[in-house]
């Protein structure tokens, strides 16, 4: 490879940013970020919100960043490279919400539904107000620990959902942020899901995955409609990151070109391989993780 050709490379390379908590297991959190970034063909930066101590039986203990910290990585990296999506998991208290919230750049308006192919990216000469956000709301380990503190559904709801482009929250998740009970059948889940693009987001995407049944079913939510994406359950105990895997997913296929609707199919179907990778592995004495591969791109 000479010099042109290294350029080349450099000009392509897709560029995405991931602001999360950091999962000592591996399985969750910035670890599985990053695996679905590289298994995707993009390159991850990173901004750690908080250092957990877990492992596949449990979280043990989270220490929060100091909220200037967080903000001043995000800083670091937005000045520095040419980022076009990025996917927000573990913020852990309200003032780590307010200062993402500050640090990110301002949308402005766009069609409902388009991913970020036809958009400059951010970083040297770009404009600050292009990347695209996808926000996993991560209040609490799948193990049942609470990740978040006081205020912080108030900070999201006021700060932070009207940046993003796309919010991915699971049933009790979306309860949460509407403070209501948690959704009960796909009826429940395509109201609560409109409430929630009434709150600011461009685009919800409502995973099913805890509502039972033979389907694993999502609802994407958009001005311009309901799109289901629907599967087969995979009997699998080994499903820990399931949802930062999904998040980090649909943003890496929106930096690939992708519209929200192809980058929702995509991710769910993403995931899906990886759980299946990953269902007969034995990883630690409790809930393990998928296994995300580059075996997906061969489409």
């Amino acid at each position: 490879m000479d010099r042109r050709d290294a350029a080349r490379m450099s000009e392509r390379t897709p560029i995405a940013l991931t602001i999360a908590g950091s999962d000592s297991g591996g399985g969750a959190g910035i670890q599985a970020d990053l695996k679905t970034f590289a298994a995707l063909g993009v390159y991850g930066a990173t901004v750690v919100t908080a250092v957990t101590a877990q492992n596949t039986k449990g979280v043990r203990a989270v220490h929060n960043q100091p909220a200037e910290i967080v903000r001043a990585q995000i800083e670091a990296v937005m000045e520095d490279f040419a980022v076009a999506a990025i996917k927000i998991g573990m913020l852990g208290n309200a003032e780590i919400v307010e200062a993402v919230a500050a640090a990110l750049p301002s949308p402005q308006p766009s069609p409902a539904g388009r991913g970020g192919a036809d958009l400059p990216l951010l970083g040297e000469g770009g404009p600050r107000d292009r990347a695209r956000v996808v926000f996993d709301p991560v209040m609490a380990a799948s193990s049942g620990e609470s990740l978040s503190g006081a205020g912080f559904v108030e900070a999201v709801r006021s700060k932070l959902l009207p940046l993003v482009d796309c919010l991915t929250p699971n049933l009790d998740e979306a309860a949460a942020l509407l403070e209501v009970p948690a959704a009960l059948s796909e009826a429940d889940m395509a109201r609560q899901g409109e409430a929630l693009l009434r709150l600011g987001p461009r685009a919800v995407l409502m995973k099913g995955g805890h509502l039972g049944g033979d389907e694993a079913a999502d609802l994407l939510m958009t001005a311009d409609g309901v799109r289901r994406f629907a599967a087969p359950r995979i009997a699998s105990k080994n499903l820990h990151g399931t949802g930062c895997t999904l998040s980090s997913a649909v943003a890496a296929f929106l930096v690939r070109g992708e519209e929200i609707e192809a980058a929702a199919r995509l991710a769910k179907a993403f995931v899906r391989a990886a759980i299946e990778r990953g269902r007969l592995l034995t990883l630690g004495a409790g809930v393990g993780p998928l296994i995300q591969t580059n075996l997906f791109l061969r489409h």
